[in-house]
């Protein structure tokens, strides 16, 4: 299959993908209160998500099961789809009878669904994707599942306010069904191993990634993938609350990130798979990294001045874009060092490292907010941003599995 089929094919893939975790962030705390719900409930519903968390406890099943017949990856991703497909469907009466407890009940098998998919499209990508095909397939991958969101958190919504929630969830479906044209015409390649092989058992699958995150060059690796994005997520998590403080309304707010902020990322995106593809992996990824201090560094001095609307619209797609770029190029960083025997668990444990290492940063960034004042936190946040830029050097003449 040509560069081309390969992008489209994992882009619709990771778009489904995308479409309940979308609903879930931005149009269910709505929907919720819409019907009654105190916010301490709203809050707790973010569990539902849990299955993105924890599925690096499943992964090695992923690696380790499959129909020849009909595909390493294939026999995950097909059934998956089609039953997240159903779930959808299932969700339109649901969603029209006003019970909460059953949509909840379909949110959660969706993410389920999705999250378990993940696994194997990803390790789809780490199977046939070349070396020089990593920038576009990564591209493809953050631009589909972003895309995703958009449509399940933001147009979806917007015909629900015409429509019906029922509609919303019919026509997620209809779009969830693209992807699974696509991968039931996709013809697998081998990737099992040699003939007879025996097929890994779990311990293996264990075995041998920890002998991958123990390999010479992965603590660097580890580290830079933990700490990447904690001085982002600190000032991200702060600078909506920040502009609030400074009297933009959250409607202003809103529109900025979700129309001018998604564009950039959008673009973002596609600029890293690009440059990925054009310069070693390594310099592509800390080249993005250099270039995410500038709306860093701008959203620093938007807290010393009295910020104007256009200033903000200006960090805010400069810090969309180049946080996208970043992602993209990190993505196809991790994929670049998968085991590719065990390539589904590998890159999901990668990931999970890659979602908890931000975490820290968000879940203090309200306490030091508080205590040291929105310049004194973004300071902290910037310092740590050029820090983890050091690990270039180790990262630039250490490879492993």
């Amino acid at each position: 299959m040509k560069t081309s089929g390969k992008t489209a094919l994992l882009f619709m893939l990771y778009l489904s993908q995308g479409l309940p975790f979308g609903f879930q962030a931005t149009a269910l705390p709505a929907l919720l209160r819409e019907r009654g719900l105190s916010l301490a409930a709203i809050g707790f519903a973010g569990a539902l998500a849990a299955p993105w968390l924890l599925k690096p406890l499943w992964a090695p099943l992923v690696d380790r099961f499959w129909s020849g017949k009909i595909g390493r990856r294939r026999s995950w991703i097909i059934p998956l789809q089609a039953f997240m497909i159903v779930i959808m469907l299932a969700s339109v009466p649901v969603a029209g009878s006003g019970a909460v407890a059953p949509l909840l009940a379909c949110i959660f098998l969706m993410n389920l669904c999705a999250a378990t998919q993940d696994i194997a499209v990803d390790g789809l990508a780490v199977d046939i994707l070349k070396p020089d095909e990593l920038g576009p397939g990564n591209a493809a991958q953050v631009a589909g599942y972003k895309v995703g969101m958009i449509l399940g958190g933001g147009i979806l919504v917007w015909l629900a306010g015409r429509a019906g929630w029922g509609a919303l969830f019919l026509t997620m479906a209809a779009v969830a069904a693209l992807p699974l044209i696509f991968i039931l015409h996709y013809r697998e390649a081998d990737s099992s191993g040699p003939a007879g092989a025996a097929r890994p058992k779990p311990s293996d699958i264990l075995h041998a990634l920890a002998a991958a995150l123990r390999s010479p060059g992965a603590l660097p690796f580890l580290v830079f993938l933990a700490t990447y994005k904690t001085g982002e997520a600190m000032i991200d998590m702060m600078f909506k609350p920040f502009l609030v403080d400074c009297g933009f309304t959250a409607h202003q707010i809103g529109l900025w990130i979700g129309t001018w902020g998604m564009a950039a990322s959008l673009l973002g995106s596609v600029f890293g798979g690009w440059l990925a593809a054009r310069l070693p992996i390594v310099q592509a990824l800390f080249a993005a990294a250099s270039l995410r201090l500038i709306p860093l560094a701008s959203e620093w001095w938007l807290s010393t001045i009295t910020p104007a609307a256009p200033q903000v619209v200006a960090v805010t797609v400069a810090e969309h874009f180049f946080g996208g770029m970043l992602t993209t190029a990190l993505f196809a960083y991790m994929m670049s060092r998968v085991d590719k025997r065990i390539g589904a668990t590998h890159y999901t444990v990668l990931a999970a490292i890659e979602v908890l290492g931000k975490s820290p940063g968000s879940w203090a960034s309200g306490w030091m907010a508080e205590r040291f004042g929105y310049t004194g936190l973004f300071s902290l946040g910037v310092v740590l941003s050029v820090l983890v830029l050091f690990l270039y050097f180790p990262l630039s003449r250490k490879r492993f599995p």
